[in-house]
C-alpha cells in the first residue's frame, strides 16, 4: 500500500514539475539557427512564423544564420546545443531529407538526434525555362527533353542545393542526364535563365513568382496536389501528366534530442496560434507557401515525416552519385 502510494506521489509530483516547467519557460529569448543566408526561403519563414511566436510565448525569437555544407553546418551545432528550449533550428527539405545520402560523415541523424516540434510551412518547387523554351505546356516538355537531352542545360544553386536536389528528383524520374550549369546561388541562376543563358530549372515558388508574372522565364507546372493562390495559372504537375513528380522544400521547427516534453509542447502550440494567425497565414501564402493543417502540424507527424523523406531521397542521390560539398 505504501509503495503504491509512493509510486503516485512520484507521479503526480512528475506531471506538477513538467506543467510548471512548461508555464514557467521561456524565461529569456530564445534563439533559431536558421542554416542558410539571410533573405532566403528558410529565413524569410523562419522570421514571420518567430515574429508571431515570440507573441504567445513573451519572450523574442532571434534568428541566427549559420550557413555552410548545405544547411548541415547550422544543423550540427543546434543538435549539439543544450536542450533547454532556447535553440532550436528551422530545417527543411535539404538537411533533414536529402542530407543522409549527400554528405557521408554527417554529424547529425535527422531521424533520432532531435526533438520534432512541427512544421512551418512548405514552399513548392516549380518547373521553369526561360521564355522561349520551344514547348507548349508539360507534355511537351517532357517529350522535348527526352528527345534532346544531350543538347539541354540546366541550371541550379549548387551541389545539394534545393534547386538541384529537385531537378535531381525531375530528370531521374524522367530517364535522361542534363547538361548541369551550378552556380554560387539562386540569384545568379536566375539571372541567366532570365537572359536565355541556360535552358531551364527546378527551384522554390518563393524565388519565381516575380519573374514568371513579369513574362520573364516560362513556367510549365507546380510540383503540388494543387494549384498555388500565387500563381493561379500555372498548372500542377497532375494536370500536366506528370503526377509522380510532387515535391516540396518543407521547413519545420526542431529542438535537440531530449529537450523537456513540456516545452516541446508548448511550442508547438507557439507555432500552431502562428499558422492560425490571419496576418502571418496571409504573409506565408502570398510568398507561396503551402501551411500545413491538422495533424500535418504534430511532432508525431513531422517525425515519421522526416523518416520518409531520407528514405525517398536517399536511393535519388546515391544513384547519381552526388556528394555534397
Amino acid at each position: 500500500m505504501l509503495k503504491r502510494t509512493l509510486v503516485a506521489a512520484a507521479a503526480a509530483l512528475g506531471l506538477w514539475a513538467g506543467g510548471a516547467l512548461a508555464q514557467a519557460y521561456p524565461t529569456k529569448p530564445v534563439t533559431v539557427i536558421v542554416p542558410f543566408a539571410a533573405g532566403g526561403p528558410t529565413d524569410v519563414i523562419a522570421r514571420i512564423v518567430g515574429e508571431n511566436m515570440s507573441k504567445t510565448l513573451g519572450q523574442q525569437i532571434v534568428v541566427e544564420n549559420v550557413v555552410g555544407a548545405g544547411g548541415t553546418t547550422g544543423i550540427t551545432r543546434g543538435a549539439q546545443a543544450t536542450p533547454d528550449g532556447y535553440t532550436l533550428m528551422m530545417g527543411h527539405m535539404g538537411t533533414h531529407g536529402a542530407a543522409p545520402a549527400l554528405y557521408p560523415n554527417l554529424k547529425y541523424d535527422p531521424t533520432k538526434d532531435f526533438e520534432p516540434i512541427g512544421l512551418a510551412a512548405g514552399t513548392p518547387i516549380l518547373i521553369v525555362a526561360k521564355k522561349d523554351f520551344p514547348p507548349k505546356d508539360l507534355k511537351e516538355f517532357v517529350a522535348y527533353v527526352k528527345a534532346n537531352a544531350t543538347k539541354i542545360n540546366q541550371a541550379h544553386a549548387g551541389i545539394a542545393s534545393v534547386s538541384h536536389t529537385t531537378c535531381l528528383m525531375l530528370t531521374h524520374q524522367l530517364g535522361v542526364k542534363l547538361t548541369e550549369v551550378a552556380y554560387r546561388g539562386t540569384g545568379p541562376a536566375l539571372n541567366d535563365l532570365v537572359g536565355g543563358q541556360v535552358d531551364l530549372m527546378c527551384d522554390q515558388i518563393v524565388n519565381l513568382v516575380e519573374q514568371i508574372k513579369g513574362g520573364q522565364i516560362k513556367a510549365y507546372a507546380i510540383a503540388t496536389p494543387a494549384r498555388s493562390p500565387a500563381l493561379p495559372d500555372v498548372p500542377t504537375t497532375r494536370e500536366g501528366g506528370l503526377p509522380e513528380y510532387e515535391v516540396s522544400a518543407w521547413n519545420a521547427l526542431f529542438a535537440p534530442k531530449n529537450t523537456p516534453a513540456p516545452v516541446v509542447a508548448r511550442l508547438n502550440d507557439a507555432l500552431s496560434k502562428a499558422l492560425d494567425d490571419p496576418t502571418t497565414r496571409k504573409r506565408l501564402l502570398d510568398l507561396g507557401g503551402v501551411v500545413p493543417e491538422g495533424q500535418q502540424r504534430t511532432g508525431a507527424y513531422l517525425g515519421d515525416f522526416v523518416k520518409a523523406e531520407v528514405a525517398r531521397w536517399s536511393p535519388i542521390i546515391k544513384a547519381a552519385g552526388i556528394v555534397g560539398q
